[in-house]
């Protein structure tokens, strides 16, 4: 199973990247945005393959690693984006959101591929139903902002793309709305795991920023006092803190969520 996980995993990656150049083509030509579709749409059967062997293998949903993690983190910026192409008349703005999911797993590739042969036990701490409320409400966040941002980079290089603005807008407020869920979920988990609500751990602090972040994008972009170019950065700049809150404090700092 761990090498039909690994070539789920690959090709995933290559499906995903070979949309985001069609996607990025497809700026010139349209002739590269049905291949780009079909192209995502691969990528996103051959991760939810990757995810159902994880489950399967370990006999548990797959939130309990970094590596699992990564791997519903990808699946989820594709799927919102995917169900945004097809709802929307916006058919070219993929490029970076594939570009994102497309090195998402090739982290899990270069520096994790000894997760393809192991299925860690999960830590008393995590034999929780806690995990997969906050797990998962944490990882859909993340998907949100990671297609907020997407489209960000895509409104910096098209201005004036038709309602694209108010699309990042509402998105972000929903990943927004998972991620203040997903902390006081973890707050919850947390006093009932160490009996504390709080311990100002290093993914908490930086959890807490990153939601003060976006807290500010919100408040400014509803005021009017925030928009075109300057919110399409902030919404980047608080991605950037995401992805710090996830590989900085996760694999460069101890703490209770070292282990994530």
């Amino acid at each position: 199973m761990a090498a039909i996980e690994k070539a789920s995993v690959i090709a995933a990656l290559m499906f995903y990247a070979a949309a985001s150049c069609c996607y990025f083509a497809g700026l010139k030509t349209n002739k590269t945005l049905r291949p780009a579709l079909l192209l995502a749409a691969g990528g996103l059967a051959a991760n939810l393959i990757a995810l159902i062997n994880r489950s399967v293998a370990s006999g548990r949903l797959p939130l309990a690693t970094g590596y699992e993690f990564l791997l519903c983190f990808t699946l989820i910026t594709a799927f919102l984006y995917l169900v945004y192409e097809i709802r929307s008349k916006m058919k070219n703005a993929g490029g970076p959101v594939m570009l994102i999911a497309a090195l998402l797993l090739a982290v899990i590739v270069i520096f994790m591929p000894e997760q393809f042969y192991v299925v860690t036990p999960l830590m008393p701490a995590l034999k929780s139903p806690w995990l997969t409320a906050h797990v998962s409400t944490a990882v859909i966040a993340y998907g949100g902002f990671a297609f907020a941002a997407g489209l960000a980079v895509m409104q910096l290089r098209q201005k004036g793309l038709p309602d694209t603005e108010n699309a990042i807008y509402k998105i972000t407020a929903a990943g927004f709305a998972m991620l203040s869920l997903s902390i006081v979920l973890g707050a919850i988990w947390a006093e009932q795991a160490w009996g504390s609500y709080w311990s100002w751990d290093p993914k908490e602090i930086w959890a807490l920023i990153t939601w003060i972040i976006y807290a500010i994008y919100l408040h400014l972009h509803r005021q009017r006092l925030l928009s075109g170019s300057g919110a399409c950065y902030m919404v980047i700049a608080g991605f950037i803190l995401v992805l710090f809150t996830f590989f900085g404090v996760n694999y460069l700092m101890s703490g209770l969520h070292s282990y994530g």
